[in-house]
């Protein structure tokens, strides 16, 4: 072990981590990155294949960005927000609007995504009361659904594991089922079954509107619940039933935003302007914290008004608005711009399908599930009959590892296996990751019978 391993054990708590088997096993300690490779401290480099978990947009050491928060460090690093306005603040909200879905013309800032989506739910619950209807108070959320770790976003959010402990101190929202074909309960042909999930969501608003604040929904990916995958459609139906029943759509793209879905927003794959919009993640390309929650001019001016109408929104972080991180921000959209980042995706969003569609023929792959950028690999002890493996196995977790030996960062949600790499990512490097995955399912799964005859290499 390591001097920094040590320290790090001794000193430091992890997230979403048990610790006890932390302190067990030996850990891997970054020192070093470049493109989209990590370095340990034995020199080992490592592709970041989970883009450090979803955040980096266009490579580590990227001289763009580097040289945009160094002539920031040259002025100010950080003043308040609260009674000072800045440069990169006032000039990358302009610049984000202007990309954004129309309608979308405000933008409050915070620090991550839990605080963008909580800001939301504050803003949709406040908004309400201003206007008069105090009865619309309560949320719709999907099932499995993740928005952060706030009290607040816990309360919209739905995977039991993460979010039962806290039960006592949540608020009830409306939930509706996840709009996930491979894990229907509602059809017995997702097909061809009219969108069965959005015809729930109907029938609830129909019944509870009058009540209802806000949906809030990860448009198209339900992505820490295992990369669930929206069939075409059932955004624009939320859209369009949001609207008909008076009910503000808030859309959490902290982890879909910034190119992950083929578009440079989620919402843009099927149209859709939502109410309120929350981003982060790859906000910075994955350099500093940084978040913000965008709104439209009709939910801004209801918050206007005399001192002693007391209509301000009551929220904010001691770094809102952050100098740095909105200097980051900047950089990162202008790589959009210059290098057309969009526009060059098609053939690596192709790659991807191609290596999808061989690794769905593996004997323990239930399902390989993409959007864009995006591919969650759901591994089934039994795939014919969707029998899952134990969960004490951990066997998502033990090919993640195995992965690791070849070279390749990746990590599980559960058994589902994530694959969201850097958008900068080559064509070849995509595949060259893809095949690692594959054989590490491959020999994870089959105990390395099947590499050992031969036939993980043939990928």
């Amino acid at each position: 072990m390591n001097e920094i391993e040590r320290k790090d054990k001794q000193y430091v708590w992890h997230p979403f981590t048990q610790m006890k088997g932390w302190l067990d096993n030996p850990q891997t300690v970054i020192a070093d990155a470049q493109g989209i490779k990590l370095v340990d401290t034995d020199g080992r480099e490592y592709y970041d294949a989970v883009s450090s978990l979803w955040v980096n947009i266009h490579g580590h050491r990227r001289p763009e960005i580097d040289q945009a928060i160094i002539d920031q460090l040259g002025r100010v690093a950080h003043s308040t927000a609260l009674g000072l306005a800045n440069i990169p603040a006032a000039e990358y909200a302009e610049q984000l609007v202007r990309v954004a879905p129309e309608g979308l013309t405000k933008v409050f800032y915070s620090d991550d995504g839990s605080t963008a989506v909580e800001v939301a739910i504050k803003m949709a619950f406040q908004y309400w009361q201003h206007k008069g209807r105090a009865a619309k108070k309560r949320f719709v959320a999907l099932e499995q659904a993740y928005h952060g770790d706030t009290v607040g976003t816990v309360s919209v959010g739905g995977i039991d594991l993460f979010h039962r402990v806290f039960k006592p101190l949540l608020f009830e929202p409306f939930h509706i089922p996840s709009p996930s074909c491979y894990h229907c309960r509602l059809a017995e042909n997702p097909q061809t079954c009219g969108l069965a999930c959005a015809q729930a969501l109907e029938a609830l608003l129909a019944e509870h509107h009058e009540e209802i604040a806000a949906l809030v929904i990860e448009p198209l990916v339900q992505a820490a619940a295992g990369m669930l995958m929206s069939p075409p459609g059932y955004l624009a139906k939320v859209r369009e039933f949001t609207q008909k029943y008076e009910v503000l759509l808030i859309a959490d793209e902290v982890a879909t935003g910034f190119g992950r879905t083929g578009k440079l927003f989620a919402c843009e794959n099927e149209g859709v302007s939502p109410d309120l919009m929350c981003l982060s993640k790859g906000i910075t390309g994955g350099y500093l914290p940084l978040a913000a929650t965008l709104t439209t001019d009709e939910i801004y001016q209801a918050f206007l008004g005399d001192m002693a109408e007391k209509r301000t929104f009551y929220h904010g972080h001691s770094y809102t608005a952050n100098q740095l991180g909105c200097a980051a921000a900047l950089a990162s959209l202008k790589i959009f711009a210059d290098e057309q980042v969009i526009a060059g995706l098609e053939p690596k969003m192709a790659a991807i399908s191609t290596k999808l569609a061989k690794l769905r023929k593996q004997e323990h792959v239930g399902d390989a599930r993409q959007c864009g950028m995006i591919a969650g690999i759901e591994l089934m002890q039994d795939k014919e009959n969707k029998i899952p493996y134990p969960w004490d196995q951990t066997t998502g977790a033990k090919v993640c590892m195995k992965a690791r030996e070849y070279g390749i960062f990746i990590r599980p949600v559960g058994d589902v296996v994530v694959f969201m790499p850097p958008l900068c990512s080559t064509v070849a490097e995509i595949e060259h990751m893809l095949e690692m995955v594959y054989r590490s399912i491959d020999e994870v799964t089959s105990q390395g019978k099947t590499a050992a005859s031969g036939g993980g290499a043939h990928f």
